[in-house]
């Protein structure tokens, strides 16, 4: 069966259908992962977005129940090079175009991924509609304007959750499929604008009993609990249309230890007087290196954002940058003593991708600790 891949610009790629049927619009991106394609599938992050993977054979393992990042696909569409029927691995439950289609994803392979991938770094990301039931260019383009975007427009009311809940699992060992815990020392309260999953494992395993409260939870409820940090998870779209959170972390800064991964940081920046703007094609792979520049080391790291805090924002504003992108010199970390926050743009937990920036869960139980005496 044939599929449709038709951008805002007119540009259409045609291929073969895989996973389920249907039509579905979005911003078209790429990430340059080699694995973890069903980390990335399932991270909230990528809400509204149609991710085109860069590398051209995927689906070789299949996908199974403990590396899924959230409780769904929250990605409208996914475009591979060459989708494998036959995934081998000891951990595999169902194929990716099994899996797919459970989750009601249209999927797209056959095309030319490195013409797609040029284009977008060439143009920008870019509104775009995969279809595998309507194929008439004509009248998908009708139906691609009435897709507004992601710029100005709040999509993490979509991904966050609808009531607050307590995480205790801890990492996982895929070999005995058993979940490390440890003795619970600091109580957090997780802001959810789209968290995975790999994050609230990780703060579990550094000692936190979690709670997890949706987006829009004030600033009053948070304090009530009276937590010993508070963590700004990631989330998918526009930081600056999500001005509740901007506006409970404003009034939150200098009375609890504050961490804030991705779209937290930008929230965190926003809070603090920043400003953020899109990037042309964003950051989205497991390689992008950093540098740390309190300790002068290069961290390999994992990262998926299409929006970035404007590094000039935030000068006067009692703030120490310490991480820079390599790639581009774009903001990757910072932190305000004065109101104990810290954050940064990519993902320290991974998942999929390297672990180099793993201590910054334990810099935060630091803080934590550092409050605490």
């Amino acid at each position: 069966m044939k599929a449709i891949l038709l951008l805002e610009d007119g540009t259409v790629f045609e291929g073969k259908a895989f996973g389920a049927k249907g039509q579905k619009c979005g911003e078209v991106v790429f990430n340059t992962s080699m694995t973890g394609y069903q980390e990335i599938l399932t991270d909230p992050s990528y809400n509204e977005q149609i991710i085109t993977m860069t590398y051209p054979l995927i689906g070789n393992y299949g996908t199974n129940r403990i590396d899924s990042e959230s409780r769904k696909i929250f990605a409208r569409g996914f475009i591979v090079k060459e989708n494998c029927d036959y995934p081998s691995n000891w951990r595999n439950a169902c194929s990716l175009d099994e899996y797919l289609k459970k989750n009601n994803v249209v999927g797209l392979e056959g095309i030319d991924t490195r013409k797609l991938v040029k284009h977008i770094r060439t143009e920008g990301a870019m509104r775009g509609i995969i279809s595998s039931t309507a194929l008439g260019v004509r009248k998908l383009t009708e139906q691609l304007k009435t897709y507004p975007g992601l710029v100005g427009r709040d999509i993490v009311k979509t991904a966050t959750v609808r009531k607050p809940y307590h995480w205790d699992q801890g990492v996982i060992d895929v070999f005995g499929d058993r979940r490390y815990k440890t003795t619970s020392t600091y109580k957090v309260t997780a802001f959810d604008f789209g968290t995975k999953h790999n994050i609230l494992r990780l703060l579990c395993s550094h000692g936190c009993d979690v709670t997890v409260v949706p987006a829009q939870t004030p600033p009053e409820e948070v304090l009530a609990q009276r937590p010993d940090g508070v963590f700004l998870s990631n989330g998918p779209g526009d930081p600056s249309a999500v001005s509740y959170a901007v506006d409970s972390v404003r009034a939150l800064l200098g009375k609890v230890p504050i961490f804030g991964i991705c779209l937290g940081h930008q929230i965190l920046a926003l809070a603090l007087g920043g400003t953020t703007y899109k990037l042309k094609f964003g950051h989205r792979g497991a390689n992008h290196p950093v540098k740390n520049l309190r300790t002068g080391k290069i961290e390999i790291t994992s990262q998926n954002h299409g929006f970035c805090v404007d590094l000039d924002s935030l000068k006067d504003k009692g703030v120490e940058l310490t991480h820079l992108n390599l790639n581009d010199n774009t903001l990757e970390g910072f932190r305000c003593d004065k109101s104990a926050a810290f954050s940064v743009q990519y993902h320290p937990e991974a998942s999929p991708g390297p672990h180099d920036s793993s201590y910054l869960f334990q810099t935060f139980t630091e803080l934590m600790d550092h409050r605490k005496n």
